[in-house]
C-alpha cells in the first residue's frame, strides 16, 4: 500500500539515456520502388518511434510516493521485506492453515503471525475477511510512514484524499463460508455481512470510512496487474486535480481450500512440493 501525493521532485536520473523521438513514414521508398503519378493517392500516416514521456514540470501536477505499508510473508516492516527481497529470500512455504494433504499443490505465500492490534477494533476484527483486514493494517501502516498518522491525518483536507485498493477475488473466506452455509443451513443462516465483505470495493471503503477520507473511492480487478493499475490511476487522480492525496495498493487472501482448488483447477499451480521455495 502507499500514500502518493504531489509535491516537488528530483530531476530523473535516467533523463539521461532517453532517446529524442524518431519518425518514420508508414510506406517506406526503395530503390525499385515508382514515384508516384498525378493519379495516385497518398495518405500522410506516419509511425513514431515512441520515447518515454516527458517529465512533468508543473509543481501541481508532480506526484510523489510518500509512505509505505504492507503485510506479507516476511511480516509488516517495509525495509525488512526490501532487504528480504534483495537476498532472494523466498516466502513460499508448505500451507498449513488447513489441511492440504490431498492437493497437488500444497505451498504458497502463506501470512502468518498477522497481528491487527491498534489498528481494527476487535468487533470489526472478528468479522472481515483476512482480505479487509490486511488492507485496514497496510493502510494505516502507509500514513504513518507518511507521517500522517493518528491526528496527524488531520492536517490534510480530507475532501481531497481518496482510497483505491484493488484485489483479485475479493473477501473469498467470507464468500466460501456463506455458500456453505446456505447449502448445509437455508438462506436464514448466511450473514448480513456476505455481500458487503466479499464484494471488491470493500477494502477502499472501509479504509476510507475508518480514516474518514472523501476522495476518489473505488477498486480496480485485473488479477495479477491490480496494484499496478490502482497505482496508475491513483497517481492520475492527483494529476487531474482531483485529490491531493491517494492511499492505493492491492489485498489479497485466497489461501483457503476454495481458492487453493480453484487454481489447481485452472493448472495455474506448480506441483514441486518436495522444493516449495524454489517451485516455479
Amino acid at each position: 500500500m502507499q500514500a502518493v501525493h504531489s509535491t516537488a521532485l528530483r530531476p530523473c536520473p535516467l533523463d539521461h539515456l532517453r532517446k529524442p523521438t524518431s519518425t518514420s513514414p508508414l510506406f517506406s521508398s526503395t530503390n525499385n520502388a515508382k514515384p508516384p503519378n498525378s493519379h495516385t493517392k497518398t495518405h500522410p500516416f506516419t509511425i513514431s518511434a515512441s520515447s518515454a514521456p516527458k517529465r512533468e514540470t508543473d509543481p501541481k501536477k508532480r506526484v510523489v510516493i510518500t509512505g509505505m505499508g504492507l503485510v506479507s510473508v516476511f511480516g509488516n516492516d517495509v525495509d525488512a521485506y526490501y532487504e528480504k527481497l534483495l537476498a532472494g529470500d523466498s516466502g513460499i512455504t508448505p500451507i498449513d492453515r488447513f489441511d492440504a494433504s490431498k492437493f497437488p499443490t500444497r505451498f504458497g505465500g502463506q501470512i502468518r503471525g498477522f497481528k491487527s492490534e491498534g489498528y481494527i477494533d476487535g468487533k470489526n476484527d472478528r468479522r472481515l475477511d483476512d482480505s479487509l483486514r490486511y488492507c485496514l493494517v497496510a493502510g494505516k501502516k502507509a500514513l504513518e510512514n507518511a507521517d500522517l498518522g493518528g491526528e496527524k491525518l488531520g492536517k490534510i483536507d480530507k475532501v481531497r484524499a481518496g482510497v483505491l485498493v484493488g484485489t483479485g477475488m475479493g473477501g473469498l473466506t467470507v464468500f466460501s463460508d456463506g455458500v456453505q452455509a446456505l447449502i448445509e443451513k437455508g438462506h436464514r443462516k448466511i450473514t448480513p455481512f456476505f455481500i458487503p465483505y466479499a464484494i471488491t470495493n470493500m477494502g477502499s471503503a472501509l479504509l476510507a470510512i475508518d480514516l474518514g477520507l472523501m476522495g476518489p473511492n473505488y477498486s480496480i480487478s485485473t488479477a495479477c496487474a491490480t496494484s499496478n493499475y490502482c497505482f496508475y490511476a491513483a497517481a492520475n487522480h492527483i494529476r487531474r486535480g482531483e485529490a491531493d492525496l491517494m492511499l492505493a495498493g492491492g489485498t489479497e487472501a485466497a489461501i483457503i481450500p476454495i481458492g487453493l482448488g480453484g487454481f489447481v483447477a485452472c493448472r495455474a499451480l506448480s506441483q514441486r512440493n518436495d522444493d516449495p521455495q524454489t517451485g516455479f
